[in-house]
């Protein structure tokens, strides 16, 4: 095993142990929409996305179009096509296309920044071993969650299932205090949710439409509201 091997398996560690948490999150709550242990343990095997997995679990569960998957994933996950641009002017020489797409697989938010913080060019021995352990904190906390989801009383189930809602408000809450313009990006795209869950007409678009519409109305309001370098502070 190469040193640059050990290295990013080294800085995947962190990475995986916080994976594991949300991972367990959406294992218990697959099971409990109905899926088997299974079948929550394949979708994170093959996809690593938090927000698009818990995304998708409803829309699998209400037999939604493939095009309406696929337009959901697309809006939420847009954002790594564009770490993946950014990331790819660090790559040595050793990462050609076949490698490049096996990287995109495990691309997240953590992982770019952590690849993004390393000194000089990065290969694909680095990356390769910053990509394992984190999909097997993945792959491990969703088969923990699942397995909990079938073990533990309802009441629990229903107690741990309120964490993601948490790990939400952890991200958004954090920067809306700071920022005006996220603060109004927040609150326009809430509006729009709760029109479409209540308002007659609104109510009877599907929930990966309703998604993908509350996504990109917020973020056009927030364009036209906050220009680029408009930005105001709390």
């Amino acid at each position: 095993m190469s040193g640059a091997f050990r290295k990013g398996i080294r800085h995947g560690i962190p990475i995986a142990l916080g994976y594991l948490s949300v991972s367990f999150t959406f294992g218990m709550k697959a099971v409990g929409d109905g899926l088997s242990v299974m079948q929550a343990v394949l979708i994170s095997m093959t996809n690593v996305t938090s927000a698009g997995q818990f995304a998708a679990l409803p829309l699998m569960l209400a037999n939604a179009s493939m095009v309406e998957m696929a337009m959901t994933q697309l809006t939420i996950n847009l954002r790594y096509a564009l770490m993946s641009l950014s990331l790819g002017r660090k790559l040595d020489d050793s990462m050609g296309t076949p490698q490049r797409l096996a990287f995109s697989f495990m691309n997240t938010d953590e992982i770019f920044a952590v690849a993004s913080a390393q000194p000089g060019r990065v290969g694909k021995t680095y990356l390769y071993g910053l990509m394992l352990t984190p999909w097997f904190g993945w792959v491990l906390g969703t088969l923990l969650g699942a397995a909990a989801g079938t073990l533990l009383p309802a009441f629990v189930r229903t107690a741990l299932g309120i964490a993601i809602y948490g790990m939400f408000l952890a991200i958004i809450l954090p920067p809306s205090r700071k920022q005006t313009s996220v603060r109004f990006v927040t609150l326009t795209a809430i509006a729009l949710s709760l029109a479409f869950r209540y308002i007659p007409g609104l109510n009877t678009v599907s929930s990966g439409f309703s998604i993908i519409l509350c996504a990109v109305l917020a973020a056009s309001a927030g364009a036209l509201r906050y220009p680029a370098g408009e930005e105001a502070e709390a």
